[in-house]
């Protein structure tokens, strides 16, 4: 047993150093020490920015206002810096995260390395639904991409919501569906389509107004490790696509020049 421990460590050293020193400090500490700030009373009156926030949100778009503020009243500030790991893969966080400012990307790890990128979060959008409303550990990792700054909601709090409100289970449930659909998705790509398709394909559900926004963070390996390939894949597949004449690709973005054409790419297996 000891020397299956010593192996899997230590393909995690090798797989990915600084997911293992959290994992290690974890063991050591039996905690997880979240740098930064962290602010775990919330002043009597809450904040209209987060009530706003919430209120954007599918899950509490219907909610009285007496509730939207008792959800904020209930809230915990937290912010990580680029690189910090906000949830990890296997434990178990009774909280409903909303990330309120930067990017994070909740990933998949291998025995050997490989890492496969499931989401990018971005601001409004929530996150942990598996530790609030089914009792489970953490499926993936998540991983902050830039400084962020998220708001964590109590699970007391939101199953509470479950039992005063009928209408809120079901837009759980539409919620929840809706992720599901995605994962199928993604699977679908990874699974049926050429890199070229699969990059196709996220340029056409990604981008806004035909142009997708590449932060500083976005870059080819993280996009490659989105796509299920490597790095320089991906630059043959861009290459590809920029002389078809269907995109043009620049240092902060990639805009669609052809989304007919690109649709077809996207479909071809």
């Amino acid at each position: 047993m000891l020397s299956y421990i010593l192996q899997h460590l230590s393909v995690k050293i090798v797989a990915k150093n600084n997911l293992v020193i959290c994992m290690l400090k974890r063991v050591a500490t039996n905690h997880f020490t979240f740098s930064v700030k962290m602010n775990t009373t919330m002043s009597s009156t809450p904040n209209d920015s987060l009530i706003a926030q919430l209120r954007a949100i599918p899950f509490f778009a219907d909610l009285s206002d007496a509730l939207l503020q008792t959800l904020a009243r209930n809230a915990i500030w937290h912010e990580y810096a680029a690189g910090e790991i906000v949830v990890l893969e296997g434990e178990s966080t009774p909280h409903l995260y909303l990330l309120q400012s930067g990017w994070i990307k909740v990933v998949k790890y291998s025995l050997d390395g490989r890492e496969q990128i499931l989401r990018f979060l971005e601001p409004g959008e929530t996150f942990n639904e598996m530790g609030v409303f089914a009792n489970r550990p953490n499926p993936a990792t998540a991983i902050a991409l830039e400084a962020a700054g998220v708001w964590f909601i109590r699970k007391e709090t939101v199953q509470r919501l479950l039992h005063e409100q009928p209408d809120f289970a079901s837009l759980i449930i539409s919620q929840l569906a809706d992720r599901l659909l995605y994962l199928v998705s993604l699977v679908s790509d990874l699974s049926l389509l050429p890199v070229t398709g699969r990059l196709a394909h996220l340029l056409l559900t990604s981008a806004t107004d035909d142009v997708l926004h590449r932060p500083r963070w976005y870059t080819q390996a993280e996009l490659a490790a989105r796509l299920g390939t490597v790095p320089d894949v991906v630059q043959r597949a861009l290459r590809q696509l920029e002389q078809d004449g269907l995109i043009e690709t620049e240092r902060k973005q990639i805009r669609i020049l052809d989304r007919a054409a690109l649709e077809i790419v996207a479909q071809q297996q």
